[in-house]
């Protein structure tokens, strides 16, 4: 699948992620948004991965938890809407997900073990998409969304993410730095 969706397919507060995403293969994206995501989080130490740039801010852990649940959500959605089924899926709230999931208290390597089973079943899910499936229609948090304006995003919010770990997370001053 090599067409973007149009912006009729998706809410349009998802065009900032929209924008993010770049040219070529979906699935092709997908698995290069991995080794980057991978190579990114892979060095941190535990220590690390508990900083949060700012009070009321999640932790590295807890962007990693998001970015797993988020994709768990958005690949069922996604799964849904491909299979034909026109139930109406709910949305969920991001900051009550990540405060029951305690990400805080899982290893990195655990959290990261996590994120690779979900994207390497997304890849899975989206290799076995026909044609006429990327383009079927549904309803997900109220708004009439594509199977693949639900692959843009995924891929949107997590690049989304990555600029915000970048920015905001090991630009910091208070950064610790003991990276190994």
């Amino acid at each position: 699948m090599q067409e973007r969706p149009s912006m009729t397919e998706y809410p349009a507060y998802f065009q900032d992620y929209m924008k993010l995403v770049p040219e070529g293969n979906i699935v092709a994206l997908f698995k290069e948004q991995e080794r980057q995501t991978s190579n990114l989080l892979q060095g941190l130490t535990d220590e690390q991965a508990r900083f949060a740039y700012d009070i009321e801010k999640w932790t590295i852990k807890e962007v990693i938890g998001h970015l797993t649940d988020t994709e768990r959500i958005m690949s069922y959605r996604l799964l849904t809407i491909a299979r034909g089924d026109v139930t109406p899926l709910p949305g969920f709230h991001e900051d009550s997900y990540v405060l029951q999931a305690k990400f805080t208290e899982m290893t990195v390597a655990s959290l990261l073990a996590q994120y690779k089973a979900v994207r390497a079943s997304t890849i899975a899910l989206l290799e076995s998409l026909y044609d006429q499936d990327w383009v079927r229609q549904g309803m997900a948090n109220g708004h009439v969304t594509s199977v693949r304006s639900l692959a843009y995003i995924m891929l949107g919010h997590e690049r989304h993410h990555h600029n915000i770990l970048h920015e905001r997370y090991f630009a910091s001053a208070t950064y610790p730095l003991n990276r190994m």
